[in-house]
C-alpha cells in the first residue's frame, strides 16, 4: 500500500479530494495541514504531493486504529466505528470524503464558537459546509441550519453525515450569493480563507438580521488584521477572538 501526502490548507485541498477518489484512492485521512490519500500503487498525479510506501499490513485497520476522536467541547467528533462514553455531544462524521472531521484547528474553533453563540431556534448559515459538520452541530444545538458549498461532490456526504446524526439541515449547492435568498440568518459560520472573508464582508452584512453574529475561521494569524479591517469597515462590531496554533476565529456582530 502507498500513501500520497499532500500539504496545504482545507480550501486548497478540498476541491482535489473527489479527483483522488476518481483516480483510485482507497481512503483519505485529514491531518493538520495535510491530507494522506491511500492507493494500491503509486501513479502520476498533478497535485505536487509526495509518495511513501507503507509497511505490509492491513492499512485500513491501521488507519481506523490511529484515527482518534476529536474533542471540541461541548462536542466530540467520532468516526462511525468509534465508541464513546462521556458527557460530550457526539458528532458522527465519515472521515476522508470531505474536510471537516474535527481534527483541524479551524473546525474545532468553529464548533466551540457555535456552542458559545448559537441560541435554540435561530437560523444558521454554514458557508463552505464540506462534511456538513458545522450545520449538523448547529442543529444539535437547536438551530435551523443551511449548509452551502460550491463543490457538488461534498453535498451527498454532508447529507449522509446529517442522517447519521439524526438531524436534517438543508444543503445548497452554491456560495454566499446563492444562500442570501434563504436568509436572513441569526448566525453565519464560515471556515474559509482570509481573503474571501474580506471580500465577503459587505455581503455578510446582507446575510444577517440586525444583531446577528458572524463566526469566521480559516484565518491565519498574520492575515487576521485585513479581515478585521474589512469587517469593521462594513459596520461590524467585534465580539471575541480565539486562536489555536497558527489559526484564529473572529466573532463579530452586525
Amino acid at each position: 500500500m502507498w500513501v500520497y501526502r499532500l500539504k496545504g490548507t482545507p480550501w486548497e485541498l478540498d476541491p482535489i479530494l473527489p479527483e483522488l477518489f476518481d483516480r483510485g484512492a482507497r481512503g483519505l485521512e485529514e491531518r493538520e495541514g495535510e491530507v494522506l490519500a491511500y492507493f494500491q500503487a503509486p501513479l502520476e498525479l498533478p497535485f505536487g504531493g509526495e509518495w511513501e510506501e507503507l509497511p505490509d499490513e492491513d492499512w485500513l485497520s491501521a488507519w481506523r486504529r490511529d484515527l482518534k476522536p476529536a474533542l471540541a467541547p461541548p462536542f466530540v467528533v467520532l468516526a462511525p466505528w468509534h465508541a464513546w462514553e462521556g458527557p460530550e455531544v457526539p458528532l458522527v462524521i465519515e472521515p476522508g470524503m470531505a474536510f471537516g472531521t474535527g481534527h483541524h484547528e479551524t473546525t474545532r474553533l468553529a464548533l466551540m464558537a457555535l456552542a458559545r453563540h448559537l441560541r435554540p431556534g435561530e437560523k444558521v448559515l454554514d458557508l463552505g459546509t464540506g462534511s456538513g459538520i458545522l450545520a449538523i452541530a448547529a442543529e444539535k444545538l437547536g438551530g435551523e441550519a443551511l449548509g452551502a458549498d460550491i463543490d457538488p461532490a461534498v453535498l451527498p456526504q454532508a447529507e449522509a453525515n446529517a442522517k447519521r446524526n439524526g438531524v436534517s439541515p438543508r444543503f445548497l449547492l452554491g456560495s454566499l450569493e446563492e444562500a442570501l435568498p434563504h436568509g436572513p440568518f441569526s448566525l453565519v459560520v464560515a471556515n474559509l480563507f482570509a481573503e474571501l472573508h474580506a471580500a465577503f464582508a459587505p455581503r455578510y452584512r446582507e446575510a444577517l438580521v440586525p444583531g446577528g453574529r458572524l463566526l469566521l475561521t480559516g484565518i491565519l494569524r498574520e492575515k487576521a488584521p485585513s479581515v478585521r479591517e474589512a469587517l469593521e469597515g462594513a459596520g461590524f462590531l467585534p465580539l471575541e477572538e480565539e486562536g489555536e496554533g497558527e489559526w484564529v476565529l473572529l466573532a463579530y456582530r452586525r
